[in-house]
Formats: structure tokens, C-alpha cells, sequence
């Protein structure tokens, strides 16, 4: 076997046979399959498809690179929810005590931002004294003890993926389906869960710009987790518009609290609620009611178990940027438009993000936003605050939101897009 050959197959076009694709995981992991090699062989995938069949054993493969945990010796259900990434995506952040208290345990592993998507990690580490590194026997003490972890993966989880994955970005090679299909599915079923939800983000802010894109992907996915033993399903979720009302890590754990405290914006609240049901559904937890978790206080309390558990203050005051700039609307009437990805470049330029993943990032940065596509605004009032510790920055975020929103007169029809579009399973 030699990486060359199945390089060619692809390139021509062809299936990868089960022992190639073993074959060059493996190799790659080892080092044996030099980067220029799997980068060709990434670019021939991304140009030229894979069928389930390839699929399915390119994400065994990346499993069989690494470990595999196992959660048989709790009493409780194991379900997870994976998000693709998005614009003020806080999601996880209420969601896992959420379904915690109801009686499911959530092993949820996380990862940063990069670009102009935001990291559930980097939130978490804006509270004092947090720690997104465990192991594995830490990892499951905090599940065991609290119903809920969110951490990092391990190194010893599908360390495949992990290499591929860095190669991936700065090849320009991220977007290929069959890849990003095969790195989230290989990392969650080696996660060991029983049961999986997956919300795939659809719009300008997300990966998948359009909703046939969005679906494949769906499909493609769960068919990998339900092929492994994972009961999977998948929602789309509308990301033209940012999620609530802040982009940025303290800004986004502070909303966070609000929802778990009874309060929050309404799009967080009902994305937090529906992604809560499929995974107690999935965990055969049926008759769980996560709505009476939100509102009587109990998610709250496993919220402040699992920070404390990982060495977090979940009194402590959050980071706040030394410096705000404020943008107002330009006229006034219906804001039919705010754009995601013009919003999430923008707190990404200002710190809260990072352009390589060794870039450290700013605890207080980011966007308020204070009005939502429907809204009624008038000429001159706010519309966006920009958060930043380096007022530097303003420029080069500002360059990013000239064409970020629309403002259409009073009496202009609008609809809004609901936030769950579609659901496969």
C-alpha cells in the first residue's frame, strides 16, 4: 500500500477499498503518510465526494487511531448535543445542566473558535478558575458526581481527526462534507454516548450556507451515529442572525446565566428547550420536562456544581472590556436584517476570536446587540455596542458591519425565520 495509489483513486474519481482508507489513517497518524500526501488526498475528497460506504470506514478509522471511553458504570443515560458553530452559539452552556437535571448525564466535549465562530471553551475559561482540561478519570468523577461535564477531548480521543483537522484548515480543505461528517461523528462516537443530537447550523453565520448543503450533512451524520449504535438525530438551525443578544465569551456566559436564572432572549430559551427534548427523548427520558427544570431552579444548581466541580467560581464577577464603541441605527423603522458572519467577524476583529488556534483570546470582547430583525428602531439609537480591551481594534471590526443590516419602513412586511427549520433523523 502506498499513499500515492490512493491518492490517484480518489483523484480519478474512484471508491476507496476499506484497506486503503485503514491503511492511510494509520499511516497519517504514525507519520509515515507525509502532510503533502493527505493534503491531496483531503483536496481529491473535497473535490470529488465519498459514498456512505467510504464515509462510515474513513470515521472507523479515525476512532481505531486513539481510545475509546465507556460510561456503562453510571446510573444514568448518557446523550450529547454537537453544534457545526455559529454566531453567539451559546447554547451548550444551559443545555447540559438543563438535561442534566432531568435525569440524563451529559459528557459534553467542547472546542475553541476559530475565525468567526465562537468556542464553547473559550466562554467557559472567561469564569475564574475554570479548567477545560481533565482526565479521563476527573472527567467522569464530574459526571458521576453532578450530571453534567464540559471539557476538552483528551489527546487520546481519535488523535486521527485531530491531526487531519489542523491540516484541514490551512488547506483549504474544511468544507468537504464527507470530512466534517467524519471528524465531528468520529470524536462523538468515541466519545462513548449513548445517544446523540446534532445541530447544524444553516445560514451566512454557519458553515453550511444553504439549507441543501445544511441537510446533506444532517443525513450524512446521523446515518454514521445510527451505522455505530448512537441513536442520532439532527436539526437544522437557522444561523443568518445571530443567537440572543451577545457575540463573545463573558458576554455570552453572562446571557447564559440569565436563561438559567428563568430569564434570557427568547431564541436562546427556545433552541436551549427543543435540542433538551430530542436528547432526553433519545435517552429514553420521555417524560422528562425541561421547561419545569428551567423554571424552577434546578438547572441552575447543576450549572453551579459543574463549574465548581471544574475548579470555577460560579459567584465570581465576569470580565468586562475596558472599552465600548457604540453603533446607531442610521434611520428609522423595521430592522429586517443582521447579518451573522458580518457580526461574528466583527467580534472576532475586536478579540473575542482568534485567526490560528494558538491566538489567545480576550475574555471581555465582543457585541451587544440591542435590537433583532422585527424590531422597531429610530434613527440614532443604539443598535450594537463593541467590546474590546484594545480600542485599536474599533477600526478594523467596524470595517466589517457597513453592510451588516437593513432598516425597512414602518409597515414593511417581515417574517421572521423560525429558529428550528428542519428536523432528520
Amino acid at each position: 500500500m502506498d499513499a500515492i495509489s490512493v491518492i490517484r483513486t480518489k483523484r480519478d474519481r474512484g471508491e476507496l477499498t476499506p484497506e486503503q482508507i485503514d491503511w492511510v489513517i494509520d499511516a497519517y497518524t504514525r507519520g509515515e503518510v507525509a502532510d503533502e500526501q493527505m493534503s491531496a488526498l483531503a483536496m481529491a475528497i473535497l473535490l470529488n465526494g465519498m459514498n456512505r460506504t467510504e464515509i462510515a470506514r474513513w470515521t472507523a478509522a479515525m476512532i481505531a487511531s486513539g481510545e475509546r471511553m465507556n460510561f456503562d458504570a453510571l446510573s444514568r443515560p448518557t446523550t450529547d448535543k454537537h453544534s457545526t458553530g455559529g454566531v453567539g452559539d451559546k447554547i451548550t452552556l444551559p443545555l447540559a445542566p438543563l438535561v442534566a437535571a432531568c435525569g440524563a448525564a451529559v459528557p459534553q466535549l467542547s472546542g475553541r473558535g476559530l475565525g468567526h465562530t465562537g468556542g464553547t471553551l473559550d466562554k467557559l475559561e472567561s469564569i475564574p478558575g475554570w479548567r477545560a482540561h481533565l482526565s479521563n478519570a476527573e472527567m467522569l468523577n464530574v459526571l458521576d458526581t453532578t450530571g453534567a461535564v464540559i471539557c476538552a477531548a483528551g489527546d487520546g480521543l481519535a488523535p486521527a481527526d485531530k491531526k487531519l483537522y489542523a491540516l484541514r484548515d490551512v488547506t483549504g480543505t474544511v468544507e468537504a462534507i464527507p470530512l466534517i461528517a467524519s471528524s465531528i461523528m468520529s470524536k462523538k462516537i468515541a466519545e462513548g454516548t449513548g445517544a446523540l443530537v446534532l445541530d447544524v447550523k444553516v445560514g451566512s453565520g454557519a458553515f453550511m450556507k444553504t439549507i441543501e448543503d445544511a441537510r446533506e450533512l444532517a443525513s450524512t451524520m446521523v446515518a454514521l451515529g445510527t451505522d455505530s449504535g448512537v441513536r442520532t438525530v439532527a436539526l437544522l438551525t437557522d444561523m443568518s442572525t445571530p443567537l440572543g443578544l451577545t457575540a463573545g465569551n463573558a458576554l455570552e456566559v453572562r446571557e447564559s446565566v440569565d436563561v438559567l436564572a428563568g430569564g434570557g432572549p427568547q431564541d436562546v430559551i427556545d433552541l436551549t428547550l427543543a435540542l433538551a427534548r430530542e436528547m432526553l427523548d433519545a435517552a429514553g427520558l420521555k417524560d422528562a420536562d425541561p421547561e419545569k427544570a428551567l423554571a424552577d431552579g434546578s438547572a441552575m444548581d447543576v450549572w453551579r456544581r459543574m463549574i465548581s466541580a471544574q475548579g470555577g467560581d460560579p459567584d465570581a464577577t465576569l470580565p468586562v472590556a475596558r472599552e465600548q464603541h457604540v453603533v446607531r441605527a442610521m434611520s428609522s423603522g423595521i430592522l429586517t436584517r443582521l447579518d451573522a458572519y458580518d457580526i461574528g467577524v466583527a467580534a472576532w476583529r475586536l478579540g473575542a476570536g482568534r485567526a490560528r488556534k494558538e491566538d489567545p483570546v480576550q475574555a471581555g470582547a465582543g457585541i451587544e446587540l440591542h435590537a433583532k430583525p422585527g424590531d422597531e428602531v429610530t434613527a440614532g439609537q443604539p443598535l450594537l455596542t463593541l467590546h474590546t480591551d484594545t480600542p485599536e481594534k474599533f477600526d478594523y471590526a467596524l470595517k466589517a458591519l457597513p453592510d451588516s443590516y437593513d432598516i425597512a419602513p414602518v409597515g414593511t412586511p417581515f417574517a421572521a425565520t423560525p429558529v428550528v427549520r428542519e428536523r432528520i433523523a
